[in-house]
């Protein structure tokens, strides 16, 4: 990289220290040494500072987006036990691909090669467990994942042959933006979620407001709530389906608390409207007004996870509602009040419903 350019007087014979840019530097003759870059290496050098500056800028932005997804879905998805170090080992699971790419991107700043080839085999790695994992495989699961397999190997690329200068600054961005991005991005739901209000009851609840009044059923088949705890939710739990759902209630006994052997036709989902105007906050109505034209619904106060509606410690968190796009396609809502258009045969884990009648 240096080159050295020679050395003036040698009258004196003798060198003379003095102090350069902070540091002791030897003058042999009252002149110091001069050295410089060799200009038929600057270009190679401007090259690979670039290449090693968009590979910081583009796994920084993996990181920050990774981030963003942990932080939304652990207070979105979690956050369902009552113990606060076991919400906290929830949050940094789904945390875990923002701290992977965050170390990813570390390591090559101080061993390039080492660093670039770790990018490239988390990459190949990452696409064998989709290729072991996925129930069904084709080409639209392949092409479906390539934006998230693709990047770690362009980077072990760049990352191989870039050296980002000043490397402090390129350490500083690759670690702070993305965890000021967790930060950030946790201030709210940390803070409702902290207000949350629940009376503890999950009996049958009549709840009247915004020109509707239901009669909701207690917490059993009629509300499927499984315990996070049981070895039944973390190994072989499934949502039921849309169907499944519409049967249960139909079955369902009077008091919500038990299956019947035959229909009894009292309990059934709620509209999609039904339940947008139902929806709490603190325990007042949030003002909610389903838009059919649209298929979105708007709120005066962003619902929450509260009772007497929903049970904050349960894992589910989407409700199926009766309300139908066709054949094959059923509106589910989550607890924050945002609807979807779901294929009827979803079963998520954190899917279930919640069956009502009339008063």
């Amino acid at each position: 990289m240096w080159r050295y350019a020679g050395l003036a007087s040698r009258a004196t014979g003798s060198y003379d220290p003095v102090s350069v840019g902070g540091q002791s530097v030897a003058l042999y003759g009252g002149v110091a040494p001069c050295y410089c870059i060799d200009p038929l290496r600057r270009p190679a050098m401007k090259r690979a500072t670039i290449s090693g500056w968009i590979a910081v800028g583009i796994s920084t932005f993996l990181s920050s987006l990774w981030a963003f997804w942990g932080t939304y879905e652990t207070f979105h998805e979690g956050w369902y036990f009552k113990s606060l170090s076991q919400n906290l080992v929830l949050t940094v699971e789904y945390l875990a691909l923002m701290l992977i790419f965050l170390v990813l991107s570390v390591i090559p700043l101080r061993w390039p090669r080492a660093g670039g080839s770790l990018y490239q085999l988390f990459g190949i790695g990452f696409f064998i467990w989709i290729l072991m994992t996925r129930k069904v495989l084709g080409l639209g699961v392949v092409l479906g994942w390539l934006p998230v397999i693709l990047p770690p190997l362009f980077l072990g690329i760049l990352f191989w042959a870039g050296r980002p200068t000043p490397v402090s600054r390129a350490y500083k961005i690759s670690i702070l933006l993305p965890l000021l991005v967790a930060v950030g991005f946790a201030i709210e739901p940390v803070t409702r979620i902290a207000g949350r209000i629940d009376d503890g009851n999950r009996g049958l609840r009549i709840v009247q407001g915004n020109g509707v009044k239901l009669v909701w059923a207690p917490e059993g088949p009629g509300w499927p709530n499984p315990d996070p705890h049981s070895k039944i939710w973390m190994t072989q739990w499934r949502g039921p389906t849309w169907e499944e759902a519409q049967q249960v209630c139909r079955y369902l006994t009077a008091d919500g608390k038990s299956i019947a052997s035959t229909p009894q036709d009292i309990w059934r989902l709620p509209t999609v409207g039904e339940v947008v105007r139902s929806m709490t906050r603190h325990g007042t109505n949030s003002g909610g007004v389903w838009n059919p034209i649209n298929g979105h619904p708007s709120y005066a106060t962003k619902p929450d996870k509260e009772s007497p509606l929903w049970n904050p410690f349960s894992p589910i968190i989407y409700w199926w509602t009766s309300s139908e796009q066709g054949k094959r396609r059923a509106y589910s809502i989550d607890f924050n009040g945002k609807v979807y258009n779901r294929n009827k045969e979803s079963n998520l884990g954190s899917q279930g419903f919640r069956a009502v009648r009339n008063p």
